[in-house]
């Protein structure tokens, strides 16, 4: 069977994405905080020690995946990044579906073109949602090892197959 054959049909058996993100939903809590706050310092650390995210110091963000039923919540606390507790009211959210994330994070699509498409959508404090977008546009991706960039962009794009796919 041809490659594209064998992806579509792929694509077509899985699994809805709120089944996809109960894994995510039910990991504690304290080690999820452990393990994002450790990654988005390692990835970011060179912008998080310029100070780029200073303007979270304080504020809360939440991050959520909509067809995943996940919210998280990122804030900065001298100068790191920190997840905060999902119950964390957010001064700014940003909302859409797990593809729309995926595409942004690989770069397969650019934060304005989602954004004002209403593919992915900001509410709250409009100026520091303005201000994630802004960064989005000029966070390195280079920062993340190669294999991992690898496998993030094949996961985007079967992502946008899925969901050309179902629908």
């Amino acid at each position: 069977m041809p490659p594209e054959v064998l992806l579509n049909l792929a694509a077509r058996r899985m699994p809805p994405p709120e089944r996809v993100g109960l894994p995510l939903r039910l990991v504690p809590t304290a080690l999820e905080h452990r393990v994002v706050s450790g990654l988005l310092n390692r990835v970011l650390a060179e912008q998080a020690a310029e100070g780029e995210f200073d303007f979270l110091q304080g504020r809360y963000l939440a991050v959520e995946v909509s067809d995943m039923q996940l919210r998280r919540v990122f804030t900065v606390n001298d100068g790191r990044l920190l997840a905060a507790s999902r119950r964390q009211a957010a001064d700014a959210t940003i909302r859409g579906r797990a593809v729309e994330f995926l595409l942004l994070a690989a770069r397969l699509e650019d934060p304005d073109t989602l954004f004002f498409q209403r593919r992915l959508e900001v509410t709250g404090d409009t100026a520091l949602g303005l201000t994630v977008r802004n960064h989005l546009d000029r966070l390195p991706l280079e920062a993340i090892p190669l294999p991992a960039r690898i496998l993030l962009n094949r996961v985007a794009r079967f992502g946008k197959r899925v969901r050309q796919v179902k629908g």
